[in-house]
């Protein structure tokens, strides 16, 4: 068998039908490799039909077309195209003739394409695609993921045919079941033999077997082997081990076919009594619930920003992914098993009942079975996945109709792989939707608006959303769809764990999504009830649309006003993330790591100046927006507000080695001591007591006059590979490297050397800037250069900024898959 990439090569265009080329319509055909999201560089406006919702990015139809070359010789092979995702109502033509479709955004597919093919000439594969008012977050549009082609001889290993299972283990061996499926295309019966073999990485071979098949014609068979792994190194998450499970496929000796799996050792068990235990230990979900964008990048979903993605959020203290609402990319699932992240894979955010104009809703019925065929094929063999989500916030789950569909997907799922628990994340609020906005109405007048969709009228319930969720009318409309899951996973539903322990004592809860303000109390509700698996923070990662979600903004004097979660145009992100879009952490990152337990070290927010003495707007979905740095130029001799994050007793201030406060922790929020001082230049250090005893201090210091470029890179080696990148961050800072968070200025990088400026951006929630162009604005003094290499050899990034000296850093390039070692700079 070949499978090799089929990332290079594509051109892309806003699609135009024959017909209006006839009438004089065109579009110039791009260059692109892929993978690709056609809208990132399309110019957004305040009028885009997604409106927030899409980060005013534009709707669009676009078509990709690549050659491809087939030799005489290889005629009565079979050819196939596997696309990781693409987005939306893919329709693949070769020749001019439709080859596969699939409907849905980010299901993994596969098109035969050998019956439509001319062998001994060049073909044309076609893609045609489009993305218009169908989510309710910026989706992108195009070959997003990666693409293969594979081609097979007429008797193989089916594709996605190798299951790898590992159900019986014990402390000196583990049995490794393996099932193929083998495919005779030929005329003709055929016996031919399957060998399989085990190795760890790196190790020799573990265990092996081999067996005749015979295949009749047309038709396919599974082959079962066992194999017997002695005293098997488990994948776990601090040692996430993996295996490979290599195959060969002989017919007469001659190997037609092989496969090599990538697969890990591991048991996952959930209960009531023990929670969920991976390995026969007890694990707590430490959740970040992440959405598919790679922020700069847009959708593109490029092998090395999943992998820097799952380095940062392991380093902010999550172990667990929700793929929020969408099943995940192979390149996150491949990152994540081999750094030891627990992924629960989401299928849906709607079935029948639709949340945007032209979302799948319209789609559900006739693909549904078919995507959650797609979402096991795909996840089979990851040990990082632990669970599938059926769906998020359906408001079907409260009714008879929902309860019909979720025991459907549940058991179809089950019937595909019953190695992994089923959970859904139920809003009750919104599984309740007609009444509560049946009540809404009356209780408003016919005047209440709605118009902000769920999260809007979420935003207007605050609290009441939770006593809603934990009311007797929700327990009886949720009781069948939860009855049906492995886990009942609950969005903003923390009323209910205490009192489903009681209601329901074989439930099994986990907290899919929840308020980044209640961080400490639903962490302490896991820790201390064994029926609560984990928490699922919204969101671990910043994400483009759903625009303002999480903003602050600040009242002038109207007491009247309040938050909104659909920020007005140029508003591009939902900002209510812990990690911002390009990757770097914000304040609540370093407060929620320290109520996990595994930060002692206080951390120091400061509050932006200028805001002092306003009230702050704010959304369920909201941080405070202070920040870590003590440089405020100008507002030297004014009140300043900050905090300390701390697991202490009690917090002092020095402010140049003087006391200037001292405060406890805990009294307004835990795990939070607060301060209102004069602004001094200096150094500001914060001192934690516990006992009466000094255990940890930290210090934040004023940044000098002067202006330099910092340039760093996360690689020292770049691979010629469409699937590396380098991310080059840039800050403002003093000769200490400190940042100067007041002097923000656009900067503008040049690339030298076999690779392109793939993307530039800062984390501005609200800008009109391009990720696309060649200079951009810092915000807080940080931008982010992503650089993607198109060949072998060294490539020098080039950074200049007004008032500075110009920065560079080289990278090195090499031909092989030997990438550079990714490195997080603090």
């Amino acid at each position: 068998m070949a499978r090799k990439p089929f990332n290079e090569g594509w051109s892309v265009r806003t699609r135009v039908s024959a017909f209006a080329e006839l009438g004089g319509a065109s579009e110039q055909w791009v260059d692109v490799v892929l993978p690709h999201d056609a809208l990132i560089s399309k110019s957004r406006s305040s009028d885009a039909p997604a409106g927030a919702a899409g980060a005013y990015f534009p709707s669009g139809a676009f078509e990709y077309r690549r050659k491809l070359d087939v030799y005489g010789a290889d005629r009565g092979k079979v050819f196939i195209l596997e696309f990781d995702g693409v987005y939306r109502d893919a329709m693949v033509y070769v020749n001019g003739a439709l080859a596969g479709q699939d409907a849905y955004g980010y299901s993994r597919f596969t098109v035969r394409i050998d019956p439509y093919l001319r062998f001994g000439t060049a073909n044309e594969v076609r893609v045609v695609c489009r993305a218009h008012r169908d989510s309710r977050w910026y989706t992108g549009a195009g070959i997003y993921r990666d693409v293969h082609l594979i081609v097979k001889e007429p008797i193989h290993i089916g594709v996605d045919g190798v299951r790898v299972t590992t159900a019986d283990i014990d402390s000196e061996r583990a049995m490794v079941e393996v099932t193929a499926t083998i495919t005779n295309t030929t005329a003709v019966t055929t016996t031919v033999n399957l060998a399989t073999s085990v190795n760890e990485e790196g190790i020799a071979e573990d265990a092996s077997d081999e067996s005749p098949v015979t295949l009749l014609p047309g038709t396919s068979a599974v082959v079962r082997h066992r194999l017997m792994v002695e005293d098997p190194a488990l994948w776990g998450l601090d040692s996430p081990s993996l295996y490979t499970c290599f195959l060969q496929l002989r017919d007469a000796g001659k190997v037609i076919d092989r496969e090599a799996v990538t697969f890990g050792i591991r048991r996952i068990q959930v209960d009531a009594r023990r929670g969920l235990r991976l390995n026969g230990e007890t694990v707590k979900l430490r959740g970040a619930c992440v959405h598919h964008d790679n922020g700069p990048l847009g959708a593109a979903s490029i092998a090395a920003a999943e992998e820097r993605r799952v380095l940062v959020l392991k380093e902010a203290g999550f172990n667990a992914i929700r793929s929020s609402h969408n099943p995940a990319s192979s390149a996150l699932l491949d990152a994540c098993d081999r750094l030891g992240m627990l992924v629960i894979d989401e299928a849906f955010d709607v079935w029948t009942s639709g949340k945007s104009d032209y979302d799948y809703a319209t789609d559900f019925a006739q693909w549904w079975e078919r995507d959650l065929e797609a979402l096991v094929a795909k996840d089979i063999n990851h040990p990082s996945v632990i669970m599938y989500s059926i769906g998020n916030e359906i408001p079907e789950t409260g009714t008879p109709d929902g309860g019909v569909w979720s025991r459907r997907l549940a058991e179809k799922l089950r019937s595909l792989d019953a190695t992994r628990p089923i959970t859904n994340g139920i809003n009750g609020f919104v599984s309740s939707l007609d009444l509560v906005l049946a009540g809404m109405k009356q209780h408003q007048g016919a005047t209440a608006d709605t118009g902000a969709g769920v999260n809007g009228m979420m935003t207007q319930v605050g609290d009441m959303m939770n006593q809603i969720s934990a009311s007797e009318m929700v327990s009886e409309r949720t009781a069948e769809s939860f009855s049906v899951l492995d886990v009942a996973g609950m969005n903003y539903g923390d009323g209910r764990y205490l009192l489903d322990k009681a209601l329901f004592p074989n439930r099994v809860i986990a907290g899919t999504e929840t308020f980044p303000g209640q961080i400490a109390k639903n962490w302490d509700l896991v820790k201390t009830n064994n029926h609560v698996i984990g928490d699922f923070a919204w969101t671990g990662w910043d994400y483009l649309g759903e625009a303002g979600l999480g903003s602050v903004g600040y009242a002038d004097g109207d007491t009247s006003a309040a938050a909104t979660v659909a920020k007005p145009y140029p508003w591009l992100t939902a900002w209510t993330g812990d990690i911002d879009i390009t990757g770097e952490r914000r304040p609540a990152s370093y407060y929620r790591e320290i109520v996990f337990g595994l930060r002692s070290t206080p951390y120091i927010a400061v509050h932006r100046p200028q805001f002092h003495g306003r009230t702050p707007l704010m959304t369920p979905w909201s941080w405070s927006d202070a920040i870590s740095s003590w440089t405020w130029e100008g507002f030297e001799g004014e009140p300043i507000q900050l905090e300390v994050y701390s697991d202490s007793d009690d917090v002092e201030l020095l402010l140049n080695g003087v006391p200037v406060g001292r405060s406890t922790v805990g009294e307004k929020l835990a795990f939070r001591a607060d301060f209102e001082i004069i602004y001094t230049p200096g150094d500001l250090t914060a001192v934690a007591y516990k006992d009466g005893h000094e255990h940890s201090r930290v210090q934040l210091s004023t940044a000098r006059d002067q202006l330099h470029l910092d340039v760093t890179s996360d690689v020292d080696l770049l691979t010629a590979d469409t699937g590396d990148l380098a991310f080059v961050r840039i800050a403002l800072t003093d000769e200490n490297g400190i940042v100067h968070n007041g002097r923000d200025r656009k900067v503008a990088v040049t690339v030298d050397g076999p690779a392109t400026l793939q993307g530039l951006g800062s984390a501005n929630p609200a800008t009109d800037e391009p990720f696309t162009a060649d200079s951009h604005t810092t915000f807080d003094g940080r931008a982010l250069a992503i650089i993607r290499p198109t060949g072998q050899g060294p490539v020098t990034v080039t950074v200049t900024a007004s008032g500075c000296e110009p920065a560079t850093v080289t990278i090195g390039a090499n031909a092989t898959k030997e990438t550079g070692e990714r490195h997080l700079v603090s």
